[in-house]
């Protein structure tokens, strides 16, 4: 019984083939029900995102399973012949793939490392397989673990704090000036992506206002309704600044379209009331020499990819904090996982000593009738004190060998020594969360 995982990433596949492999919907249900058909798999998961599918499975004989998956996957993308697929895939058993999904769920393996989408992705692998019954104890109890350490990570270390893209670094520069955003109006000039973003990220914050102003009227009609915020006239927009606390600068002009001239009326219309102005512009739109202006603040690319690679560095140190903490809880699952090859056998063990005591008992019922109630109790527990204590040696070695290289031999010897029949799926019984 081993534990695979077939995947592929953003780390080993371009995303013209991770779109092609992907899985959603009611298409994700029918190819968990039917990759759990297969024969050798007991149990099976998928997950799939933007930069990811993955496919982790419990099966009998490891090198069957694998091409059983690989078949799978090709079943679902016969556009790209299966030596296509292969290159891309890795493949990780046991241990390996237990470190990987804990990787994973803590975002510790994701493009941007300490992003929280990964773990609610993780969640809902994990419910659409349990809808769909296509898990059992042990992919339940692996998932269930790697969303309690993902959350362990989150709380022990830094990892998801400090923003590593432009547009929440520029947001987060704002929150740091004002404190709060609730009581401050924002405005967007232009429409680039970047700037869009940061503009998401400000309404995400709870802004009380978005102001959306572009060349395109009709665009900044469209941005203002998806913000629920007002469009203005792009000729109007120098006058609505004096009205706002954020600005954000994002258009194609060829020059600077706010200048130190315009700031200076504008800041006296404020009467001197901070403004915060985030110029995400290649070329840049907005005059440098405005950050000499008091109570005027300034930032542009190069100033938040500098924001951006200090915090990167910052949640690269944290990442290896998280990294450790990975190690010790591989180490408590894989322990758990080794053990399930010897659990059965004790069971089994118990179970036929414990018939030999019933039976040899009630062979000699006859012989106990003279007893009292109280004599016959003390047979009773005179006879389960022999058992325990003649099992509670071998009992002894097998859990304590459970999690080492020999915890199979030691179980195989026990069947043999015992005539032990061991039914799958006893395992359950014994050693669950």
């Amino acid at each position: 019984m081993d534990i695979i995982l077939v995947g592929l990433s953003h780390n080993t596949a371009p995303v013209e083939v991770r779109e092609k492999l992907s899985f959603s919907g009611q298409m994700l249900s029918d190819g968990i029900k039917r990759l759990r058909g297969y024969e050798n798999i007991s149990e099976c998961l998928i997950l799939s995102t933007c930069n990811r599918v993955e496919i982790y499975t419990i099966v009998d004989q490891s090198e069957i399973g694998i091409a059983r998956i690989k078949d799978f996957l090709h079943s679902y993308q016969t556009d790209l012949p299966i030596e296509s697929i292969s290159q891309h895939l890795y493949i990780h058993k046991n241990e390996a793939a237990i470190k990987h999904l804990f990787r994973v769920a803590s975002s510790l393996d994701s493009m941007v490392v300490g992003e929280p989408q990964i773990l609610g992705q993780v969640k809902d692998a994990f419910d659409t397989a349990l809808l769909n019954k296509t898990t059992g104890v042990i992919i339940n109890k692996l998932f269930k673990k790697s969303i309690s350490v993902a959350k362990r990570v989150r709380t022990e270390t830094k990892i998801a704090e400090n923003a590593v893209s432009i547009s929440f670094a520029a947001v987060e520069l704002a929150k740091k000036i004002f404190s709060s955003l609730r009581d401050k109006r924002g405005m967007l000039v232009g429409a680039g992506e970047m700037g869009e973003l940061a503009a998401n990220y400000l309404v995400s914050s709870g802004i009380k206002e978005i102001v959306v102003s572009t060349r395109n009227y009709d665009r900044a009609l469209t941005l203002a309704q998806t913000y629920k915020g007002r469009a203005v006239r792009f000729e109007y927009f120098l006058e609505e600044m004096s009205k706002s606390d954020v600005v954000i600068c994002s258009t194609g002009a060829p020059d600077y379209v706010i200048r130190a001239e315009h700031m200076q009326d504008i800041i006296h219309k404020r009467r001197n009331s901070p403004i915060f102005l985030i110029d995400i512009s290649v070329p840049r739109n907005v005059d440098p020499a405005i950050n000499k202006i008091d109570n005027v603040f300034l930032y542009d690319i190069d100033d938040l990819q500098a924001v951006v690679e200090a915090n990167r560095r910052t949640r690269k140190e944290e990442a290896d904090k998280g990294e450790q903490i990975i190690v010790e809880e591989v180490e408590t699952f894989t322990k758990w996982f080794k053990s399930l090859e010897v659990v059965p056998t004790i069971v089994a063990l118990r179970d036929k000593v414990e018939d030999i005591r019933k039976r040899e008992l009630e062979r000699v019922t006859e012989k106990l009738r003279t007893l009292s109630p109280e004599e016959i109790a003390a047979v009773e527990g005179l006879t389960s004190t022999i058992v325990s204590k003649i099992l509670h040696g071998p009992l002894v070695a097998l859990k304590s060998e459970s999690d080492s290289s020999n915890g199979l031999l030691y179980a195989e010897t026990i069947k043999k020594i015992f005539n032990l029949e061991v039914r799958v799926g006893e395992e359950n019984s014994e050693d669950d969360e």
